[in-house]
Formats: structure tokens, C-alpha cells, sequence
């Protein structure tokens, strides 16, 4: 083995696939945005948990976290010898606590949170690994009112930070399981049809679908804007379980756009790709024009029984997406100013950025430290 490492792997710079340092004024940037969502959040009755990073891998993939099983990134605990789990996801870290240490509190409980995630592998559309979430739980109530709150509210605060065009994709991920189920479907059928519908390829499930075959094809034609697809998805004839699916379906759009009548709506009953652990409606969000995801969320069972709904905001595309939050004006502050006067400019919302040492040029100086204001005569003078 050389005694050297080649010059890209000895880079102290170095970082695995799919992690990356954020630097200012990025990092910044972030903090704000998630602020923001946080502050939107906060003054809807939601209240901040901070879960930890990693915990005992048992807890951490029980209930709907076992979803997350294949991206968990896990180490054994050198203090309880007991195999430990780094999050990939924070919200069956909000199912547990709402099942254990806020068991007794009132529902419905309304819980919100901010944090990190990692996870084992990225995708082609998302590659990074460590993911920012932000997010809303809505737990022990199972209502078209808690549904139309989770899009309300995330609606809300992404207009906080200046993005309104955007659109909220209802599906239902049972709809299609449920469907097979009540028709028989089993086996390497059931696969095969599942996997048609996963592609969104017609001709293979008009192929496989059996006496489903128009059934489901009339239901991928029903995708696309809330209005025209409902209509259309009301005029399917349906068994009685999977009626009662696409009857929530339209009854939590109409409750939405009773409240927000301008919100873009679209639906599409049959996805339920990456959606393992939902059971009722669900949501993704996208900005206008884009196909990143912004936010994910929908319908789940939290502990044994207990009825929830969540949504998670991702800030990292969401900033990709809008314009960012304005940052605070960085002020230079010379040696010898009036530090008083500083001080008010902090009060004010001004960061300030203290000389150490006296400067032939203190505009040359401020520029250089990325200052867009200088501090004279006890004010903040633009550069």
C-alpha cells in the first residue's frame, strides 16, 4: 500500500457523495428561511420538539419508521452496547414521543420541528444525503379539517417566504393496493400491475389489469388539475372501499378551496410511489415550473392506533425556488467609531462587523469583509 494517498483523497476538502459544507452568507440563509417557516408554524398553535439525532435502532424504525429502514445509517453504541440509528426522517421521531412522553397531552396535538436527516443514498433528482426538514404533525384526529390545515398552513409559509406559485399534488397511496385487494390481485399479477401503475404505462395495465383494466386506466386519466379531475373521478364507478378513498379525496380538496379558493390544486389518485407508510390523503409540493419537490406529507397511522397527518418542508429546495430572505446589512464599524452608536444598529436589525486592528482604507476594508454599509458620524452610510 503507498505510504502517500493520491492528492484528491488527501484533500481536507474532501467530502463523501451526497454531503457538502455550507458556507456563508448560505448557511445564513437557511437559518432565516427555516425560521420563518418555523415562526408561521409556531402561530398556528404548533409546538417546537427538538428529537435527537440518532437513538436505539428498535425505537427508531418502529411504527412507520420501519419505512426508513434501508436508509438508516447505524452504529453500535459503545455505552448500552445496543445497535443505534441516525435519522433519516423525523417524523416517526414525532410519532414516538407523541406515543410515549406526550401520551397524556390533549389532542388534537399539534407539534412542530426542524432539524437534520441522513440518509444511506441519495437520487438522481435529489442526490444529497443530508437533508433539512421543517415540519407540521397533526396527531389524534382524523378529520377533512386537519387534512385541508396540513396544505393551509404550508401554503402560508411559503408565502411568508415569497413563493405563491406553487401547487399541492393530492394522491391517495392505498387507493391502488385497495383496488387490487378488492378484486383478488395476488402475486406476481399483483406485481406486475403494480409496477404498470408505478410507470404510469397505460398499455401495460390494459395488459395485466384483467377485468381492472378500464377501471384503472380511466383512473390515471383522471390526473391533472383539481376541478376537471374530480369531476371525472366522480363519474368512475368504484367498490365500496376504494369509493370511500376517492370520496375523502374530494371532500378534503373542497374543504381546501373553501378556505383558499386561488390555491393550485391538481390530484393523482393512483400514486404511491415513496409514500410507504401513509394511509389516507397525501401531498407533494411543487413550485410553478419546477419538478423538485418542495414538501412532502399525508395521512398515517401514529403508534398502534392513534390518527395523524404531517407535512415536511424541505428548506434546501425550497431556497432553490424563491428568492431568499434578506439578510441583515453587515455594517463596518472602524476602529475608534462610536460603539454606541453600534450597538443601536444592532437593536435595529443592522450586523455589525468591528474593526480589530486600524486601516489605511476603511471603504477598501469594508468591501473586502463584504460590508454593504460603513458606520460614520454615528450612522449606517451604504457603500
Amino acid at each position: 500500500m503507498p505510504d502517500t494517498l493520491p492528492d484528491a483523497l488527501a484533500n481536507p476538502a474532501l467530502l463523501p457523495a451526497g454531503l457538502r459544507d455550507l458556507l456563508p452568507p448560505e448557511a445564513e440563509t437557511e437559518a432565516a428561511a427555516v425560521e420563518v417557516v418555523m415562526a408561521v408554524f409556531a402561530a398556528h398553535g404548533y409546538e417546537r420538539i427538538k428529537p435527537p439525532l440518532l437513538e436505539f435502532e428498535d425505537s427508531l424504525l418502529a411504527g412507520s419508521g420501519g419505512a426508513t429502514a434501508d436508509q438508516i445509517f447505524r452504529l453500535m453504541d459503545p455505552d448500552s452496547h445496543r445497535m443505534m440509528g441516525v435519522r433519516a426522517d423525523m417524523t416517526p421521531q414525532i410519532a414516538r414521543i407523541a406515543t410515549t412522553r406526550l401520551a397524556a397531552a390533549a389532542r388534537p396535538l399539534r407539534l412542530s420541528y426542524a432539524g437534520q436527516c441522513l440518509r444511506v443514498r441519495g437520487n438522481q433528482i435529489a442526490p444529497d444525503r443530508q437533508i433539512a426538514q421543517a415540519g407540521i404533525e397533526l396527531i389524534g384526529c382524523d378529520s377533512l379539517a386537519a387534512d385541508a390545515e396540513m396544505v393551509l398552513v404550508a401554503a402560508e409559509a411559503l408565502a411568508a417566504l415569497g413563493l405563491t406559485r406553487v401547487s399541492f399534488d393530492l394522491t391517495l397511496p392505498r387507493l391502488a393496493p385497495t383496488l387490487l385487494d378488492e378484486a383478488g390481485f395476488a402475486g406476481p399479477a399483483r406485481q406486475a400491475l403494480l409496477r404498470a401503475l408505478d410507470r404510469k404505462d397505460v398499455a401495460s395495465v390494459v395488459q395485466h389489469g384483467g377485468r381492472l383494466a378500464q377501471t384503472l386506466s380511466d383512473l390515471l386519466l383522471t390526473a391533472g388539475l383539481a376541478g376537471p379531475a374530480l369531476a371525472r373521478l366522480e363519474s368512475i364507478e368504484l367498490p365500496p372501499l376504494s369509493a370511500v378513498l376517492c370520496q375523502r379525496l374530494a371532500e378534503t380538496v373542497r374543504a381546501i378551496q373553501a378556505r383558499a379558493p386561488s390555491l393550485k390544486l391538481t390530484i393523482d389518485p393512483l400514486e404511491f410511489r415513496d409514500l410507504p407508510y401513509h394511509t389516507g390523503v397525501c401531498t407533494a409540493v411543487y413550485a410553478t415550473g419546477r419538478h423538485e419537490v418542495l414538501g412532502r406529507g399525508g395521512r398515517y397511522v401514529c403508534g398502534d392506533d392513534e390518527a395523524a397527518t404531517g407535512l415536511t418542508l424541505y428548506p434546501d429546495a425550497v431556497l432553490r425556488a424563491c428568492a431568499p430572505p434578506r439578510l441583515p446589512f453587515r455594517v463596518f464599524v472602524p476602529v475608534g467609531a462610536d460603539h454606541l452608536a453600534a450597538a443601536r444598529l444592532r437593536t435595529g436589525g443592522f450586523a455589525t462587523v468591528s474593526a480589530l486592528d486600524p486601516v489605511d482604507d476603511p471603504i477598501a476594508e469594508a468591501h473586502r469583509l463584504r460590508c454593504t454599509h460603513i458606520l460614520r458620524d454615528g450612522q449606517a452610510q451604504a457603500l
